[in-house]
């Protein structure tokens, strides 16, 4: 009794100190302990109002990462190679996305992007340190992307938001494997190749990417090269100012065991539609997993005035702008993960106005609760955050 007692009094006083690091990561070992104990120490002075003089990457209370190289990968695309600090989960899946924010001009500015990276990384060309990389592709609307191609530099401290998805895969991985991407579709995928290269594991598998042109295509050396390395990996490259768009009616001729295989598919909204349709006329849905990067915005309404009420900030809007972007245009600390109104992280109450699904027109009345990141305000508005 007396053994068991003092085993409760250790697990207690451990749960005590692990405590203000407990949303950083589950799984911090010795040093969520110490720097949990160190916040205890400190409260209510919190130990990253100093901590970030010695080392901006401790942090008790968020996820913290610098940028330790941007690596062209194309004329408008770039690996972001980061080094992340205290907390961060390194048993993520290949395929899993990281939330990153970088601060420009006075505000934090927040984007999801899939992992290049397979799990435990270790680059040499930095001491084999472990690191995780990203790639990113610059879109003419998107700010942000830009930025990261071509405005950000080495030595950045960056916010991190932990690995998440559902679009991974399984280890060990099926017998045979279709791999169907377009432009930056290509990312979480190449985590998976690299996964499948490291681990020697390298099954029956058959890839198919789209670009526009040679040039456009991310990680073609890579490519190439898993491609003369592994006699199991076929890659095929469809360049799309020469032959056109890539065509199912092709699977056939080319890869008549496509049925067989467990397919994943990553690009453009129109070309996943196309493949979820092809896949269900078939009857094997089942055996295809599909990432978007995109919502499609059918319904736009009126906008208005979005009011975040424990900030007291508010920003006018138009329809077709979703109240997660709203609330980051206006600073505000807004809870997200897939950006797709899939994880449910988003998710915040609605205490006055109405909003809009922009998926599909739904509304939304006070005291329900929203996904931010498919919704738009249809009205003036106000949202518990």
């Amino acid at each position: 009794m007396v053994l068991k007692k003092a085993a409760l009094s250790v697990r207690t006083v451990r749960e005590w100190l692990e405590a203000p690091a407990a949303e950083v990561a589950e799984r911090g070992g010795r040093l969520n302990v110490l720097r949990g104990a160190v916040a205890r120490v400190t409260t209510p002075l919190l130990p990253d109002d100093y901590l970030h003089l010695a080392n901006p990457l401790w942090s008790a209370r968020e996820l913290r990462g610098r940028i330790v190289e941007v690596r062209k990968e194309t004329a408008d695309s770039a690996t972001l190679v980061i080094k992340p600090g205290w907390g961060f989960d390194w048993k993520y899946e290949p395929g899993q996305y990281i939330g990153i924010g970088i601060l420009v001009e006075g505000r934090w500015h927040w984007r999801s992007y899939s992992l290049t990276c397979p799990p435990n990384w270790t680059d040499p060309e930095h001491r084999g340190k472990r690191l995780i990389s990203i790639a990113v592709k610059a879109m003419p609307e998107g700010f942000l992307s830009s930025h990261l191609v071509s405005g950000v530099a080495a030595g950045t401290i960056v916010r991190l938001a932990a690995p998440q998805g559902g679009f991974v895969l399984p280890s060990p991985p099926p017998e045979k494997v279709l791999f169907l991407t377009a432009g930056s579709g290509i990312t979480p995928v190449m985590a998976m190749l690299r996964a499948l290269d490291r681990r020697d594991v390298v099954t029956d598998v058959v890839h198919v990417h789209s670009a526009r042109t040679r040039d456009d295509v991310m990680f073609g050396a890579e490519l190439r090269d898993l491609h003369d390395r592994h006699p199991s990996f076929s890659s095929h490259l469809h360049l799309t100012d020469e032959q056109g768009r890539f065509s199912l009616t092709t699977l056939d001729e080319q890869f008549p065991d496509w049925r067989e295989r467990q397919t994943w598919a990553c690009g453009p909204a129109a070309m996943l539609d196309e493949i979820e349709q092809h896949w269900r006329e078939a009857g094997i849905s089942d055996r295809l997993h599909v990432e978007r990067f995109e919502i499609e915005r059918s319904a736009v309404g009126e906008g208005g005035t979005v009011t975040f009420g424990n900030t007291g900030r508010a920003v006018e809007v138009d329809g077709a702008t979703s109240l997660l972007e709203a609330g980051e245009s206006a600073g505000v600390q807004m809870p997200f993960g897939c950006r797709m109104g899939i994880c449910q992280t988003c998710v915040v109450t609605l205490t006055s106005g109405h909003t809009r699904d922009l998926r599909n027109g739904d509304e939304r009345r006070e005291g329900d609760k929203v996904q931010t990141c498919i919704s738009a305000a249809a009205g003036d508005c106000t949202l518990d955050i």
